[in-house]
């Protein structure tokens, strides 16, 4: 089975934010998948399905950000599952809106998900996949929190809205291949995938 996990912050409240990005694209790959988020007993909403033969699990953690590890960890162990098959869905600040960028190990880069999670497992080395929420004005690290825990705007709205089958395709490639397959098809289109944007925009 393969583990795929959305970080962000449960509640209305939080709902549409920078940082819920994982959130939304989880929520974007099931409804895709057409498979519907149940509460768990223990603390994340999730769905068990199957994709081309591969047997997956999509989590959303209900611990908040800060304790994203702890949901993690705990279907690992229950149901036995191997780091190289757990795949992390995160925002990243350093990154620019329209990219993203996948890798099978890292540092949490300043993220208290990844932190949470890199602390409860003991280990850099599992795969992720950043998505890029960066603006191009730039936040200073005082303003980060705000930044990061506020809506996205309508024109960053319409970008992710674009970026959307890409997140799902990259997703849907590590469920059938491995993250190294992922890391080749994907990261070798980073760039590929901002022109295209920048093209729509000056057509529209």
């Amino acid at each position: 089975m393969k583990l795929i996990v959305g970080l962000g912050n449960p509640g209305i409240r939080y709902a549409f934010t920078r940082h819920n990005i994982g959130f939304i694209v989880i929520d974007y790959i099931t409804e895709y998948l057409k498979q519907e988020l149940k509460p768990a007993k223990d603390e994340w909403y999730g769905t068990e399905c199957e994709f081309e033969g591969a047997n997956c699990y999509f989590m959303k953690p209900t611990t908040f950000m800060n304790n994203s590890g702890l949901a993690v960890l705990n279907f690992m162990v229950k149901n036995e599952i191997d780091l190289k098959d757990i795949l992390i869905v995160h925002d990243d600040f350093n990154i620019p809106l329209g990219k993203i960028r996948v890798r099978n190990q890292g540092s949490d880069g300043g993220h208290n998900g990844l932190s949470s999670i890199i602390y409860h497992l003991n280990t850099l080395d599992f795969p992720r996949m950043r998505i890029g929420i960066g603006s191009d004005n730039q936040v200073t690290k005082e303003e980060y929190t705000e930044y990061v825990l506020s809506p996205f705007s309508e024109k960053e709205a319409e970008k992710i809205n674009e970026m959307m089958p890409h997140y799902k395709d990259c997703i849907l490639n590590f469920l059938k291949e491995d993250i190294i397959s992922t890391m080749n098809k994907f990261n070798k289109n980073f760039f590929d995938i901002e022109s295209d944007l920048t093209k729509d925009n000056l057509q529209n």
